[in-house]
């Protein structure tokens, strides 16, 4: 049976996870907010511009000592100084490198600096570094430091700022480290400010994450994102508001066994003497004439939560040969095809569903008849059958478009359709179907997008991406840190469909269900991509086998623990 939080109807209590430094995820105007409040208790700006410089510097040694890097440590560094705090960070580095021993040269690409950072720059000339009269040549072999703009970004640098970091990347990539956020980078949206933005093979983040160094558009230009710590102060850190949490390989939940103890108050093992029907019923509709796959791995996916009932409603062609790979899926009917060559809800046998704790609807299923605007859509009766359901409804792909078309044919829409659910819904779009869903919203960043999509329906919304968004409808909202872009590749959705509706199964069964728990199974999916990802060839990458090792989460290795075993989960 593959692991699962077994979730406590008081779990809400217990949140996850912790709204630490390692987890927050802040917009610019936070940040400042709080550095105010910590000056105005007297901290000097001083003492935190040498804490934040002098932790960087510790950092870019070790890494300039690595084999990698020594070439180009050897080569000399070169600090790009901008006019505010954040060239004054720079300045500090800059200084700590120069007594380590470095050639360090320093180039400021505009004339005027605050007080603090002027002062640093008339600290290093004097110590002896070496001032850049003009632009550094971009092709040469030295490592860039851009310590041009940190979060205070509002407006694109200048063109020739902007050219400069086009043009160095383009002839010495992976050579330059951005301090705090690359130079032309929007640290709240992760959007370029202008034409052209720094593109750094490591971004050290000082202090807490800025929300938009994770975003999709920013992943190209922040590279490794490496937060160095501050050490502020964990009461003022808790106490910001309206934060998404980061999720990585840390914050993968423990997991009870049968028979074993509770480990924390996610969950509790399940009762020794539970049937499989106390142990999560699933009904899977899913798969098509065109996405004959599809269905196979939304099942596969659902199979790896050990989900103790597991029914299918799939394409009629199918339906007579699963048991040959999925033997314990019952087949609850086999369906037949649309005009479009989709599967045809409209014969959906819905009679009995009270019984079940969860429906997955629409990984491949396809689209419906070509209907006018005046004609009704054939499926409108299952939907009808759906919106009364009490259990868990996960609307996944075209299951989605499906009721986008909705709009076009129901008095009341697809969102009050959403809103008059009976039962908790969770939504799994990415970008194009979350565009049909939620017009008005399309155009926000993912964050913003996907928190006002929840609470304009009342669903628990995962917006997928490179660094998928889950926000519910209560205003949390968590986001993956880590993902592997080798396993981007057709059929990983309707494996994560299927994984976290047969989570959502079990903890329904077993007495209680929260938003965050899609969030554990959108980080433990990306996490079991991440570890296949990096298996040589193709097949390593392939959807399936994403689904099989999440069978064996437990025992999968890792990258700090290669053997596997307890440590690995």
């Amino acid at each position: 049976m593959g692991a699962s939080p077994w979730l406590l109807k008081g779990m809400v209590s217990t949140p996850w996870p912790e709204r630490d430094a390692n987890h927050l995820l802040v917009t610019g105007a936070q940040l400042e907010d709080l550095e105010k409040t910590l000056f105005a208790s007297g901290l000097p700006v001083e003492a935190l511009m040498e804490k934040a410089g002098l932790a960087i510097s510790r950092r870019l040694l070790k890494v300039l000592g690595q084999p990698a890097w020594q070439r180009l440590a050897a080569g000399g560094i070169v600090v790009l100084v901008g006019p505010g705090h954040n060239g004054g960070d720079g300045l500090v580095v800059a200084r700590e490198l120069h007594l380590a021993g470095l050639t360090v040269r320093l180039w400021r690409p505009y004339p005027t600096q605050r007080p603090l950072t002027a002062a640093h720059w008339r600290h290093a000339l004097w110590l002896g570094l070496l001032e850049l009269p003009d632009p550094p040549d971009p092709c040469q072999p030295h490592l860039w430091v851009d310590a041009i703009f940190g979060i205070g970004q509002r407006r694109p640098p200048g063109e020739m700022v902007e050219q400069l970091l086009i043009e160095r990347q383009r002839m010495r990539p992976g050579e330059l480290v951005a301090i705090d956020c690359p130079t032309g980078l929007c640290a709240d949206t992760g959007r370029r400010l202008g034409k052209g933005a720094a593109t750094a093979a490591i971004t050290f983040c000082l202090g807490l994450i800025k929300q938009g160094l994770i975003q999709d558009p920013a992943l190209a230009h922040v590279g490794r994102l490496e937060r160095i710590d501050l050490g502020l102060p964990p009461q003022r850190i808790s106490g910001l508001a309206h934060c998404a949490l980061g999720l990585g390989e840390r914050d993968v939940p423990c997991f009870a066994t049968a028979g074993g103890s509770s480990v924390n108050d996610w969950q509790e093992p399940p009762d020794p003497a539970a049937c499989k029907y106390e142990r999560g019923r699933l009904l899977v509709v899913a798969g098509s004439y065109r996405y004959r796959g599809a269905a196979h791995l939304a099942l596969a996916g659902a199979s790896a939560t050990g989900c103790g009932s597991l029914q299918a409603s799939i394409p009629a062609e199918l339906a007579g040969d699963l048991w040959t790979v999925l033997p314990h899926v019952v087949v609850r009917q086999g369906l037949g095809a649309t005009e479009l060559r989709g599967l045809d809800l409209a014969a959906l046998e819905l009679d009995g569903v009270e019984r079940l704790d969860a429906i997955l609807l629409g990984p491949g299923i396809g689209r419906p008849n070509p209907n006018s605007p005046f004609s009704p859509p054939s499926d409108t009766s299952a939907w009808d059958q759906l919106v009364t359901f009490e259990g868990l409804l996960v609307l996944d792909a075209d299951g989605l478009n499906r009721l986008a078309d909705q709009d076009h044919h129901q008095p009341d829409g697809a969102l009050n359709w959403l809103r008059r659910r009976s039962g908790p819904t969770w939504l799994t779009p990415h970008r194009g179907e979350f565009a049909r869903l939620f017009p008005d919203l399309a155009e926000l960043p993912a964050l913003e997008a996907s928190l006002a999509a929840a609470q304009t329906c009342g669903a628990t919304v995962l917006l997928k991406g490179a660094r998928s968004v889950i926000a519910a409808a209560d205003g949390r909202r968590w986001q993956l840190l880590e993902a592997c872009p080798a396993v981007a590749r057709a059929g990983l959705g309707d494996v994560l469909a299927g994984y976290a509706a047969g989570l959502g199964a079990k903890a329904l069964a077993h007495g209680g269900l929260d938003a965050q728990l899609l969030a554990a199974a959108a980080l433990i999916h990306a996490l079991a991509g991440c570890r296949v990802g990096h298996r040589p060839g193709a097949g390593g990458t392939e959807p399936l086998t994403v689904a099989q090792n999440l069978a064996r989460w437990p025992a999968m290795p890792s990258p700090t623990n290669p053997t596997g075993g307890p440590e690995a989960g």
